[in-house]
């Protein structure tokens, strides 16, 4: 019967080798587990059983390393700027979006807020290449170069919206079986807020997915119309 291997002889399994996306994907796990504050060199040397000066070498400072998890996360979104069904794209990519935030939640600060602070040329490419990828839908399903810009800007104004609207927490009492109590609406004076006090069952039964496609038809369908507008237009 062989003998038991003593602490001595057993062999460490050896570190995997640095490399970029080795760094980024565990500032991701990071930040999934912990937050964003969680996130310094310090902290992922440890999850990582490394120096942290090493990790410069991938990483210049914190902020590239909240640029990169940005665009790692981004890279998770396929977009097909080639598919000839623009408004089926359109839905699809919204709705793999909002899967995308409730992944990674923690993140969704950095894809809402983070870039408003740096000008679009100087942002990471990973975060600017979506845009570039539907302005090329847009344009190709027929839609001038402006216009496609400022449909991108309301598309996803809109999907952020819904994001954040859908991340905070807004159930006072999960317990409670009365969407008024459950919600806190009671507190509101019932003559100054009476339809929204009435909303009270609509609001408790708040389904993400299925208010996101309700509004992406509204905005596909207002897009189509300005589409068959410009269309018919006298040049």
């Amino acid at each position: 019967m062989p003998s038991p291997k003593s602490p001595e002889n057993e062999t460490a399994s050896p570190k995997p080798r640095l490399s970029r996306d080795l760094v980024l994907s565990s500032a991701l796990e990071l930040v999934d587990a912990e937050g964003l504050e969680a996130l310094t060199m310090r902290r992922l040397g440890q999850e990582l059983d490394r120096d942290p000066m090493s990790l410069y070498r991938y990483a210049e400072n914190r902020a590239a390393l909240l640029d990169g998890v940005s665009e790692m996360v981004l890279n998770e979104l396929a977009i097909f700027p080639a598919d000839p069904d623009w408004k089926a794209q359109l839905r699809r990519i919204a709705h793999d979006l909002r899967l995308l935030a409730l992944r990674h939640p923690n993140v969704v600060p950095l894809l809402v807020t983070r870039p408003l602070s740096t000008p679009l040329g100087l942002r990471p490419l990973g975060t600017v290449r979506p845009l570039e990828q539907i302005l090329a839908l847009l344009i190709d399903a027929g839609f001038a170069p402006a216009d496609a810009l400022h449909m991108y800007r309301a598309y996803y104004g809109f999907l952020y919206g819904h994001i954040l609207n859908e991340l905070q927490e807004f159930i006072v009492d999960p317990e409670e079986n009365e969407a008024l109590l459950r919600l806190g609406l009671h507190r509101l004076p019932a003559k100054d807020f009476p339809r929204l006090r009435a909303l009270a069952p609509v609001l408790a039964d708040y389904d993400g997915e299925a208010e996101l496609d309700q509004g992406i038809s509204i905005l596909l369908s207002g897009l189509e119309t300005h589409l068959r507008q410009a269309a018919t237009a006298p040049s």
